[in-house]
């Protein structure tokens, strides 16, 4: 499938795999603190406001819904100028070689989505969360498979980060679609004119960074008032960063993509994590999984993840309109195919979104996303662990 591996997927693989390691850890301490004496204080300093502003020009959110809105607007901002460099001058640049993760993350939000439509089918509220496990948690994901090493072939890996940076394209989609609130036509507007502010200033080939932020911040702030999701500010501040071929020797996308990646791998993600990975144990049990919310998505992550992404991929492969990618056998395509069940970050912020009114699902949102992310995980390691080496 893919004969050249470009630098920058290399050194994007490493990071995501490093990150990995972190927001692991970062979930084992909130659930920890959760469940503890500390429980009280974790919780309730998550619903504190807090202020940010000068005097009365300002805005005063809960320290959750900072994290949620301001933190994870960066994180987007920051998918979406990968997904425009991948698909500008990258590995998906080249149809041939975009096609396998194209039509793979296509069956691996399908798939998972029905799986949970169906077992919630009748109950128009739980309903609302039938896109929480179509997400793929691209640092969680490669985190693990950077701890299989050379069993996993280099083509392997880059079509598993190529697979969940489209996949975190699928899930702006989403989010920009149906989890939208009432809609203000003042600050759609507003946000529309700061949008072609930032085109004019792209068109001028502005190469300095502080014009494009001063002029986002006001976006995001428009976004956040629009009833549109905030993140989406994020998203549509990345599309206007100029990234040109001709430019050989510098681009301002890929300049700020390397200053911001560290920050947003361990600093971002693992605060949200932190902050969302924290439930109370305390009376669960397995039944506690059968209730609709948590087995929907638990199997929506475990089986329908690796089906639709399998499956999808088997076809286009045997119909010969996608390429398999090279070195590898079925087996451990079909194990990568299982780690991308991982939804945990992604999957705990659309369930916050799906939710947001009925946070009396949010601790079986959490328990589904915990236990579907940690079968997927196990399972797919040792999946691939104990396959002989080719």
């Amino acid at each position: 499938m893919i004969k050249k591996i470009t630098k920058s997927f290399v050194s994007f693989f490493r990071l995501e795999a490093a990150s990995g390691i972190v927001l692991l850890f970062a979930a084992v301490i909130a659930l920890i603190i959760s469940n503890s004496e500390l429980s009280n204080l974790y919780f309730s300093t998550l619903e504190k406001y807090l202020f940010i502003g000068i005097n009365n020009f300002g805005l005063k959110l809960t320290v959750l819904h900072w994290i949620n809105d301001a933190l994870m607007a960066i994180f987007f901002f920051f998918v979406t100028l990968e997904i425009k460099r991948e698909f500008l001058q990258g590995e998906l640049s080249n149809i041939k070689q975009a096609l396998l993760p194209i039509i793979a993350a296509v069956g691996g939000m399908v798939i998972p989505a029905l799986i949970y439509v169906i077992i919630n089918l009748g109950d128009g509220e739980t309903l609302k969360g039938w896109a929480i496990p179509s997400a793929t948690d691209i640092a969680f994901s490669l985190g693990v498979l950077s701890l299989l090493g050379s069993r996993v072939p280099l083509s392997l890996k880059v079509f598993l980060t190529a697979l969940a940076i489209i996949d975190d394209l699928g899930a702006i989609v989403i989010i920009a679609l149906f989890y939208s609130g009432d809609l203000s036509i003042k600050y759609l507007s507003l946000m529309l004119l700061a949008f072609i502010v930032l085109l004019v200033i792209n068109k001028f080939n502005v190469k300095k960074f502080l014009p494009y932020l001063i002029v986002g911040i006001f976006l995001w702030d428009f976004t956040h008032n629009s009833g549109i999701h905030a993140t989406i500010a994020g998203v549509l501040l990345a599309m206007t960063i100029p990234h040109r071929k001709k430019d050989k020797d510098f681009s301002l996308l890929i300049k700020v993509e390397h200053a911001i990646s560290p920050y947003v791998a361990f600093g971002i993600m693992p605060i949200f994590a932190f902050a969302n990975a924290g439930v109370s144990l305390e009376g669960l049990s397995f039944s506690s999984l059968l209730d609709k919310v948590p087995l929907g998505i638990v199997l929506g992550l475990f089986v329908g993840k690796q089906l639709g992404v399998f499956v999808f991929s088997y076809v286009s492969i045997k119909l010969k309109v996608a390429q398999m990618p090279s070195n590898t056998s079925w087996y451990n395509f079909y194990g990568v195919g299982v780690l991308t069940g991982i939804g945990f970050t992604m999957s705990l912020f659309v369930g916050n979104l799906a939710f947001a009114d009925n946070l009396q699902y949010m601790d079986g949102v959490k328990i589904g996303v915990l236990t579907g992310s940690l079968l997927s995980t196990l399972f797919g390691y040792f999946l691939i662990l104990l396959t002989p080496n080719r």
